[in-house]
C-alpha cells in the first residue's frame, strides 16, 4: 500500500501464510484489523483494490490492518479449501497478530463469507468492534447470519448493480435477520470508479459509535 508497509510471514494450518501490515503514522493504535481478499481461484488476493481501499480506511481511523493471502495464493502455502480452511488461517492470522486488544474484521466477496464465520466463532468469546462486508458472496456460498448483538457494529455494502454476487441474494441472506445492507446505487461487484466512496462510508462506520 505504501513505503511503510510490512510484509509478515505468519503461521496457519497448512503452513506459512504471507501478510501485510500498515499501521497508522504519528499515532496510537486503537486496534487491529483482519482483512480477507476475494476468491483464491478467481484471482482473489490481499493486493485487490478494495480489500486495500479497506485498510486505507482503517489506517485512517486509527486501527493497524492486517491483510493476508488465502492458502494457495502468492506465498502462502496449502491450497484452496472452499471456506473451512480459509476461516481456519483467518483466525491463526487474528491470533499471532492481535492475541489482545480492540479486534476488527473485514471481507469482500469471498472473504466476506470467510470473515462471516470467523464472526460466528468469536461473537461469545470476543466479539469485535466493528465488521465490514462487502460484496458479501451470499449467491454462491453460505453465509453465516450476524448475531443480533453485531448488528449495530457490521456494515454491510453491497453495489445495486453487482453482476457477480446479485443483489437479492444477499437481501435474501440479511432479511430473516432483519441485517440492514447498504446499497450503492450504480455500483458493481468491484466498485470500479466508487473506491473512494466506499472508503468513505467505511470510515463513517468505523468513526461511529459501537452500542451493542
Amino acid at each position: 500500500m505504501n513505503s511503510a508497509t510490512q510484509k509478515l510471514s505468519l503461521q496457519g494450518g497448512a503452513g506459512v501464510v504471507e501478510a501485510l501490515l500498515d499501521v497508522p503514522a504519528d499515532a496510537p493504535v486503537r486496534g487491529t484489523a483482519v482483512i480477507a481478499h476475494p476468491h483464491p481461484l478467481f484471482g482473489g488476493t490481499m493486493q485487490n483494490k478494495v480489500v486495500q481501499t479497506l485498510a486505507r480506511a482503517f489506517v485512517l481511523c486509527g486501527w493497524q490492518a492486517v491483510r493476508f493471502n488465502f492458502r494457495g495464493v502468492g506465498a502462502s502455502e496449502g491450497v484452496y479449501d472452499e471456506g473451512r480452511g480459509e476461516a481456519a488461517d483467518m483466525l491463526a492470522v487474528m491470533t499471532q497478530v492481535a492475541p489482545t486488544g480492540p479486534l476488527a474484521l473485514a471481507g469482500f466477496s469471498f472473504g466476506a463469507f470467510v470473515a462471516s464465520h470467523v464472526l460466528q466463532q468469536l461473537v461469545e468469546v470476543r466479539p469485535p468492534e466493528k465488521v465490514v462486508l462487502v460484496g458479501t458472496a451470499a449467491s454462491r456460498f453460505e453465509v453465516a447470519p450476524v448475531a443480533p448483538a453485531m448488528h449495530e457494529r457490521t456494515l454491510v455494502l453491497h453495489g445495486e448493480q453487482d453482476d457477480t454476487v446479485p443483489l437479492a441474494s444477499v437481501m435474501d441472506w440479511a432479511r430473516p435477520q432483519s441485517l440492514p445492507v447498504t446499497v450503492i446505487p450504480g455500483v458493481e461487484h468491484f466498485f470500479h470508479g466508487q473506491l473512494p466512496l466506499l472508503k468513505s462510508l467505511t470510515v463513517r462506520h468505523l468513526l461511529s459509535p459501537a452500542y451493542a
